[in-house]
């Protein structure tokens, strides 16, 4: 009886194969599937506690929503949320990271890593909650700001004011998030060999040097993936709005898609609209990551 050899990188292949099969079972069930399901309800009219069945209406979903003003604001308000938070936390998040990776000293660094990630562990309803105690008219927003200006009793309207409220949105965001993104870049900086900075040092280099010609290359993969995972936090962003929105702030300024989505489905209950939504949401990310990787394509920079 002969038996067939079987390779090494076969043997790897296969093994390789049976341990991505639960992760692929997983992203198919919860993600794979929702988007297909999202794709075939958006063409009915669909109700959700209707026991009827859903009328079959072509694309006639897509046609309310692209003629929809509360569409199109939601479309705005995304966008702004999205280049006044993304923007701030790739460059602030590098710049920090940078800085503590040069502390001296484990306990200093490990000390910061961990005041910054913090705000990403809590919830993001009780984030909210605490940033709606500190922009309340009495709260500690008004009371910086009114130090800072040399004022008193001045109302800085934070949940009332149009562009108030969208900043204090972007605050929120900024201060979860940021500690998070942090720490992966002092991931990636932590894989670029010592021995280049001392290299660039003993040949006359600055710091500021350093950054530029040596860090921020180097980096590169690390920019890449913060600046996708940012923009994509940013563009399905909802329990701030929704509950600076239940808080009293005007729906409007910050009406992003998600936020519409949800009302359009759950409370409006046409399922059938806010899975139309769903889908230029879902292609709105696509495009952007696509971009993104578009617009990073360069000569790859080895150590």
């Amino acid at each position: 009886m002969k038996y067939k050899y079987i390779g090494i990188e076969k043997k790897e292949a296969r093994w390789g194969f049976a341990f991505t099969v639960p992760a692929i079972l997983f992203f198919s069930v919860f993600s794979f599937y929702p988007i297909i399901n999202a794709l075939f309800t958006s063409f009915f009219n669909k109700r959700v506690l209707s026991l009827a069945p859903p009328d079959f209406i072509r694309l006639e979903n897509y046609t309310y929503i692209f003629t929809s003003p509360d569409f199109f604001n939601s479309i705005r308000a995304t966008f702004v949320f999205t280049l006044g938070t993304f923007i701030p936390i790739v460059i602030f998040s590098l710049l920090i990271a940078t800085f503590l990776s040069m502390l001296p000293g484990r306990k200093m660094k490990g000390f910061f890593q961990i005041a910054f990630y913090t705000p990403a562990v809590i919830s993001s309803v009780v984030a909210a909650t605490i940033w709606l105690l500190i922009f309340d008219p009495r709260g500690l927003g008004n009371q910086l700001i009114n130090f800072l200006t040399f004022q008193s009793g001045v109302d800085q309207k934070w949940l009332a004011d149009r562009t108030m409220v969208q900043l204090s949105t972007m605050i929120v965001y900024f201060w979860k998030y940021i500690g998070y993104f942090v720490v992966l870049f002092i991931t990636g900086l932590a894989s670029i060999p010592p021995a280049m900075y001392e290299a660039a040092t003993i040949d006359g280099a600055s710091r500021w040097q350093s950054f530029w010609r040596i860090t921020l290359p180097l980096l590169k993969p690390t920019v890449v993936l913060v600046s996708i995972m940012a923009m994509l936090q940013c563009l399905k962003t909802f329990s701030t709005q929704y509950l600076f929105v239940q808080g009293g702030a005007p729906r409007a300024p910050i009406n992003v898609i998600t936020l519409n989505i949800y009302t359009t489905g759950i409370r409006n209950q046409r399922i059938g609209r806010a899975s139309a939504m769903s889908i230029v949401l879902f292609l709105i990310m696509l495009i952007f990551t696509w971009l993104q990787f578009r617009f990073s394509k360069s000569e790859e920079v080895e150590y």
